[in-house]
């Protein structure tokens, strides 16, 4: 196992602006306290100005390992000196590990997490079926290729900025059926995935589309958590969704993606997120 301390306790942290709502330490804490391994996880509150400068004497001081959330994806994707092929194809980093050469490897496991929880948690659907996605910035770009590659009917990306979408869609044309518009844009029919990766969430707002997508069989998943349902959850509840669905289960498997990067462990998640859950 990595050494990033004399003490023998490895030292890693998430990093992002803002940061102090992230339960990352927690429930990698409870990973090490499962699987017996000895690290210790921080966080670290860091403007996009400071990224390079924090992440590279987080490194040149022995740090083994860092989770990136917003802002930074982006920034952590040209940080790294390599990228796993998914977080090449994503363009975007939310792990990055120390290497033994000491490089620095950036993967994107955010993917990865969404599709377990959809997939094996929740029983969420995706194969023919028609998956809006909200937002198009480093969150999407995690996300569209592991949905693509259970083969919806149709994969859309809405965002404020239509361009930006469509540049996005572009970049996973060749993955599978993807496409790009604003949010005036939006096919007006009910969708049977709606996922919102805006940042909105985490101001108290939400995306401002049509409740034309929601319908009687309408799955709603936040990317974000919390306690209590997002804006945009309670939104498409009013709006007659068949169910809302917060993003801790997606937090949770993410996380055990990374601890399996970092600690070639692979945590049960099931009784972490019951923990979560249960608070």
């Amino acid at each position: 196992m990595p050494s990033g301390s004399p003490d023998g306790i490895d030292q890693y942290g998430i990093v992002g602006h803002p940061v102090a709502h992230s339960r990352s330490p927690f429930i990698h804490g409870l990973f090490a306290r499962q699987s017996g391994e000895r690290m210790a996880y921080r966080l670290f509150d860091v403007s996009p100005d400071d990224f390079v400068t924090v992440v590279t004497g987080f490194f040149a001081g022995g740090g083994c390992g860092l989770n990136v959330t917003v802002p930074h994806k982006p920034a952590a994707a040209a940080f790294a000196h390599t990228l796993t092929a998914r977080a090449e194809q994503a363009r975007a980093v939310n792990t990055l590990a120390a290497q033994p050469d000491g490089s620095i490897l950036g993967d994107n496991t955010d993917g990865a997490g969404l599709v377990q929880d959809l997939t094996r948690n929740l029983g969420i659907p995706v194969a023919g079926r028609r998956v809006l996605i909200l937002g198009a910035g480093g969150a999407t770009r995690g996300i569209v290729a592991p949905l693509l590659e259970l083969g919806p009917e149709v994969l859309a990306i809405a965002n404020r900025t239509a361009d930006r979408a469509r540049v996005v869609a572009a970049s996973f044309a060749d993955v599978g059926p993807v496409a790009g518009c604003g949010f005036a844009q939006i096919e007006e029919r009910p969708w049977d995935l709606v996922l919102n990766a805006t940042a909105a969430s985490l101001g108290g707002s939400r995306p401002e589309i049509t409740p034309a997508v929601i319908g009687a069989n309408t799955i709603c998943y936040d990317l974000a958590y919390g306690q209590e349902l997002t804006p945009f959850l309670r939104w498409a509840l009013d709006a007659g969704a068949a169910g809302a669905h917060l993003g801790w289960g997606m937090l949770v498997e993410q996380a055990a993606e990374s601890f399996h990067l970092w600690r070639g462990i692979r945590p049960d998640t099931k009784p972490v997120l019951e923990v979560l859950k249960a608070a």
